[in-house]
């Protein structure tokens, strides 16, 4: 088995990569056969946008090439990102978001080769660990009317994650219309 290694990328770094990550992304969720480009194209896009907001923080995984990768960026003091949230956001969370130290995992994927070897949580491991967020967030997409977890969901409730409600269709992407996403939050390790 090959060793995989950590590293973190620097913004610029992760622009020179994003070839590299789409081609994990579209192998990672492999989708609908003949939906690969716009996949890869919708994804290049979104990791643009992303790669540009303030915090944004990369690691990637590497074992003689990259087989997965996560990544985020912390959410604007405005608190947009939580528009479409359905329901009541708890008064701790709504001042945290607001706060300016709460960090988006927008990212999180691994070679399906290289699954169940524990990379996905180093990857989210140390890309938290390195963080000054008090709260850390994720949107798992989940299409309307799905009752079961999916594996995103599974895995971060295996790592301590809590549910706190959900998102509506196109919330937290703009330009991009989405099933609901569940969302998930958790206090960085320190």
């Amino acid at each position: 088995m090959t060793e995989v290694y950590l590293r973190g990328l620097s913004r610029w770094q992760a622009e020179q990569q994003r070839d590299a990550v789409a081609d994990v992304h579209v192998t990672a969720y492999d989708g609908v056969a003949g939906a690969e480009y716009r996949d890869r194209q919708g994804f290049l896009r979104r990791f643009e946008q992303h790669v540009q907001q303030p915090g944004f923080d990369m690691t990637v995984a590497d074992a003689g090439g990259l087989v997965g990768c996560a990544y985020g960026f912390r959410l604007a003091r405005t608190g947009e990102w939580w528009s479409g949230f359905r329901g009541d956001l708890p008064k701790e969370i709504e001042e945290l978001a607001v706060s300016g130290r709460t960090f988006r995992l927008a990212g999180l994927m691994v070679l399906p080769a290289h699954r169940r070897q524990g990379i996905a949580t180093r990857l989210s491991e140390r890309l938290l660990f390195r963080l000054g967020a008090d709260l850390v967030v994720a949107a798992v997409e989940r299409p309307e009317g799905y009752t079961r977890e999916n594996a995103a969901a599974s895995t971060l409730r295996a790592w301590g994650w809590s549910k706190l409600g959900e998102l509506g269709p196109g919330a937290s992407t703009p330009g991009r219309e989405t099933a609901v996403r569940d969302v998930w939050i958790r206090r960085p390790l320190r």
